[in-house]
């Protein structure tokens, strides 16, 4: 009987230490595949052009656009196109140019942001805005965010104007002022002064989306239809006791425990990517089953959200006149804006609070369907390119761009 003990002893320790050879082997497998190394590459001309547009400062706030927006009209106005800087204040500018097509409506947009966030040398290892490369990467304020999608449509727009080929439908580039502090100055600003800009365009290729990868091979190509909208208000309590029992009375609205509503393109979204998460596939797939069987509450947060309208309160201040506190609602894309702040004020009346100011309100914006012929040619193009990849698409949770004003009027 002993050795029958041993023996079972001997098989389960070989199955555990054969199970840890396994996850060793897997996770070593999967932090190489995140290890970057430096391959050969040429610096194109694309790229000695993206440098020299990441070393003008076009840091928000103060916001000084205007020499980012010159610098693009005169690499258009070399290639025989003509365009339009618009200023919304001194120093704020915009650029607008167009190429006509045979056939009106339906036009291409392609936009992005002159502006960059603040870039505090203490924060860098290499100057913000000079440039560099080092290990085959470019070291610079909007490198990514976004100078580097700029350029690729500059270039892209550039080759159908000198092709002498007109093209079936507009084709607009549109460089714009004061997206990272909010679009007052740029798209907010150009949409009610110059709605002509826009007339016949029904398209518009923007940043955003999201790439994975795995062992440097592209798993699904992310294409964002859209974002959740953010209000943001400041409230107003006679004493600081005050603020505090409404900030208590916020919480249960940090986490619900239950979605509000499940919007189509978000089931679609969840359903595609799906695939690609191993902890939460079998939730995902079909949420629609997973909130009827009662395992909503399994799913990550950052799901959860996209399916719930979420408040987040700031620290209480005080002053000589009480309290004051900053709540920001993150809404669902579809939500009245104005809906969600009554809804505020109720609760936060109780205990004696008001709404003194609203710093920022953003929506409806309703998300975009992928069932178009844009997104069915990029899905083709990047088939194209990187073979069997999933395209689909990709919804943000606590992140906007400019995007959400073109789709608020759809």
């Amino acid at each position: 009987m002993r050795w029958r003990v041993l023996i079972a002893f001997a098989l389960i320790a070989c199955a555990a230490f054969a199970a840890l050879l396994w996850y060793n082997h897997r996770v070593k497998g999967e932090v190489q595949s995140q290890l970057y190394i430096p391959k050969r590459a040429r610096i194109t001309p694309e790229i000695e052009l993206l440098r020299q547009y990441i070393r003008i400062d076009t840091t928000n706030p103060p916001g000084r656009e205007l020499a980012g927006a010159q610098f693009l009209d005169g690499i258009l106005k070399k290639n025989g196109i003509r365009a339009e800087i618009i200023e919304s204040a001194p120093g704020r500018a915009s650029i607008y140019a167009r190429i006509r097509g045979r056939t009106p409506g339906e036009g291409l947009l392609l936009l992005h942001h002159i502006d960059v966030v603040p870039a505090p040398p203490q924060g860098w290892t290499r100057p913000p805005f000079a440039a560099d490369i080092a290990f085959n990467q470019l070291w610079g304020r909007g490198s990514l965010d976004m100078k580097g999608i700029a350029i690729p449509q500059l270039e892209a727009f550039i080759d159908v104007a000198r092709s002498g080929r007109t093209p079936e439908r507009d084709i607009i580039l549109l460089g714009v002022a004061d997206e990272e502090t909010g679009g007052k100055l740029g798209m907010q600003w150009l949409l009610e002064h110059r709605p002509d800009l826009f007339d016949g365009i029904r398209y518009v290729l923007n940043e955003g989306g999201i790439t994975e990868t795995r062992q440097e091979r592209l798993t699904y190509f992310g294409v964002e239809i859209g974002t959740k909208m953010l209000v943001k208000v400041r409230l107003r309590a006679p004493t600081r006791e005050r603020m505090q029992q409404v900030r208590i009375a916020l919480e249960p609205f940090i986490t619900p425990s239950d979605p509000d509503r499940v919007l189509p393109e978000v089931r679609e979204f969840f359903h595609d990517i799906a695939p690609h998460r191993i902890q939460q596939r079998q939730y995902l797939e079909d949420v629609t089953r997973t909130i009827a069987a009662d395992k909503f509450w399994l799913l990550e947060r950052g799901y959860k959200e996209l399916m719930q309208n979420v408040v987040w309160p700031g620290r209480v201040d005080s002053d000589r006149r009480g309290a004051t506190m900053e709540v920001a609602l993150f809404n669902l894309p579809d939500q009245d804006p104005d809906a969600r702040i009554a809804w505020l004020r109720d609760v936060v009346s109780a205990h004696g609070a008001t709404i003194e100011e609203v710093l920022a309100k953003n929506g409806p914006a309703p998300l975009t369907s992928l069932h178009t012929p844009l997104f069915h040619l990029i899905e083709r193009e990047v088939h194209r390119e990187y073979g069997d990849v999933t395209v689909g698409p990709e919804i943000l949770a606590g992140w906007a761009n400019d995007s959400r004003f073109l789709r608020a009027k759809g």
